[in-house]
């Protein structure tokens, strides 16, 4: 702003001047006060100049109805979406979204700091406000291998740049808690950069999770109950409220929330498919379970709002009140939180469900053929197993956490013999990125799968290619395949491919539309539950994709092994 702009800003704030645009015959939520105030809300320059009553030289009639702040998602990953951040944006500001706090370690798990730069440039294509933070942990531990590894030598130029505001999700929450060298390092490169630390920290109690505190975590999205909540906010941290795709946290948390502790409480997806976005919504449908569940509408919506904003320092926003951006969001009611009308620093861009600005996509090109493999064949899922006692990864339904399991399994001539009686399928995870030739084989319970595979290069956090199936030769075969698409989706049945989506964006996002990807994965869950018989209360491509996760208690499979994450270590999988 210059020295013209906000005295032209004061003198419409003051009724001297006219506004550029007056949103008359509001409700207005004042998430300072918790009040709902009646007037007009007066904007100049893409700033909030006053509250009142106001002329303009655009005006619109509210109709009475509540004005509120742009809504902030506070942890996203838009890789997770499978779309492009300008789709991302596209799908969001209709439902209010008008700020996200993206960590888009995904992509620089599998393209470094050039994945990095394509998605920043990428969001400058949305009016959606994108905000990144570094990711922290590439790889996520050092127990796999991903496209790059970033120590803070190299997060010395990312973490200066303007629009990061900090290290995302800190995962490696042991390298904290043992003040590991590198991790140290890594955390004063933030530090010294005056810049914000984000956390993950899932199962952390005690003088462990005083310790994690110690190193100024900001914040926590992985609170599988009440009492890690209370623990975090205790220790002066954040609590990100999560409600994705694949994890539901959101209505058990806020049992957690009081009128106390709720400045401290944010509202997030972490993970968010287009289907969930284009049936329920994004932050619009985290304020509705808000409110069902006893919920005060203007504290949840003081979370979806300043709250985040004073989280991650973005002190422009947060609140309809002078001086602030003009991202405002006008709802029908404080119920239901139906988006009428969205603006963002004072233009309209959304209407009823639309998006409507027009936008171009950046050039994918440098971001494309992120599949390279070494040396694979059939025989790289032979495991020469000594025994039938083996642990499995056992699936819980609902979310990301699994069971560290035994079992006893067919086996012939050392090798795994399906049997559907069982549900116990054979996966692995093969390496895609420096051409290792590492395949991992390991055994998966509660898929459900009774025919073909599945293939994914999908596989968080690191995404190599995980995949599951009946045999060895249906999983190659879909590994095959999965390359020759340059990555994403692919179901195969009798060594023929009965679905499939590509995501020629580091093999992990569509360069199509919301919609169609929506629609795309409709066709892959229908073909998934009858074609491949997989267990319906299993979502197939959400599940399978964290399998790899090995920061997810407890058991989980990288391209090196099977990870027993309780002791940070690799385990055998045949039991002694």
């Amino acid at each position: 702003m210059n020295k013209e702009e906000l005295r032209k800003l004061i003198l419409t704030g003051k009724g001297a001047a006219e506004a550029d645009l007056v949103i008359k015959n509001c409700k207005v939520v004042n998430v300072f006060t918790g009040e709902i105030q009646e007037g007009d809300i007066a904007i100049s320059g893409g700033q909030i100049a006053g509250i009142g009553q106001y002329s303009g030289k655009t005006e619109v009639d509210a109709g009475g109805r509540y004005a509120a702040p742009g809504f902030i998602d506070s942890h996203i990953h838009i890789e997770s979406s499978y779309v492009s951040p300008e789709e991302l944006g596209r799908m969001l500001v209709p439902h209010g979204g008008c700020t996200i706090i993206a960590d888009p370690h995904e992509i620089v798990n599998v393209m470094g700091i050039k994945g990095l730069d394509y998605m920043m440039e990428a969001a400058k294509n949305t009016k959606m406000d994108v905000k990144y933070m570094l990711p922290s942990c590439v790889p996520a531990t050092p127990f796999e291998h991903a496209g790059l590894v970033l120590g803070a030598d190299k997060m010395e130029e990312p973490i200066q740049r303007e629009n990061i505001l900090g290290l995302g999700e800190f995962m490696n929450f042991p390298g904290v808690i043992n003040a590991d060298e590198d991790t140290l390092d890594k955390l004063m490169t933030a530090k010294n950069a005056g810049k914000l630390i984000d956390g993950h920290s899932p199962g952390l109690s005690g003088k462990d999770l005083t310790a994690y505190a110690c190193a100024r975590i900001q914040g926590d999205h992985e609170c599988g109950a009440v009492e890690d909540m209370q623990a975090r906010l205790s220790l002066g941290m954040y609590v990100l409220l999560r409600e994705g795709s694949a994890c539901h946290d959101l209505r058990n948390l806020i049992k957690g929330v009081t009128p106390e502790n709720s400045r401290r409480c944010l509202l997030c997806s972490d993970d968010r498919q287009p289907k969930t976005i284009l049936t329920e919504g994004h932050l619009d449908n985290h304020l509705r379970m808000c409110v069902e569940e006893g919920i005060d509408a203007v504290t949840a919506i003081r979370m979806a709002t300043l709250n985040a904003a004073e989280c991650f320092r973005l002190y422009d926003r947060g609140a309809i009140a002078p001086g602030y951006r003009a991202d405002v969001v006008l709802l029908d009611d404080l119920t239901q939180f139906h988006v009428h009308k969205v603006w963002i620093e004072g233009e309209l861009v959304a209407e009823e469900g639309n998006y409507l600005p027009s936008y171009q996509v950046q050039d994918i090109t440098p971001v494309k053929n992120s599949v390279h493999l070494k040396d694979f064949s059939v025989e790289k899922f032979k495991m020469h197993l000594n025994s039938d006692h083996v642990h499995v990864i056992a699936i819980q339904p609902g979310g990301v956490v699994t069971k560290k399991e035994t079992a006893h399994i067919a086996v012939e001539n050392g090798e795994f013999v399906f049997s559907p009686e069982q549900d116990i399928v054979k996966v692995a995870v093969v390496e895609r990125h420096q051409m290792t030739g590492n395949v991992a084989c390991g055994f998966l319970k509660g898929y459900g799968i009774q025919e073909g595979a599945v293939a994914l290069s999908i596989a968080h956090d690191s995404h190599n290619i995980i995949v599951t199936g009946v045999s060895d030769e249906e999983m190659a075969f879909a590994v095959e395949k999965l390359k020759e698409q340059n990555g994403g989706i692919v179901l195969v049945k009798n060594g023929q491919v009965v679905e499939s989506m590509p995501m020629p964006i580091a093999g992990i996002m569509s360069d199509q539309s919301g919609e169609w990807v929506k629609q795309k994965l409709i066709d892959i869950h229908e073909k998934a539950y009858n074609e491949l018989g997989i267990a319906r209360n299993v979502e197939p491509v959400m599940t399978l994709c964290f399998m790899s996760l090995a920061v997810i208690p407890e058991i989980k499979l990288t391209d090196m092994g099977l990870f027993d994450v309780g002791s940070f270590s690799f385990i055998p999988v045949e039991c002694k």
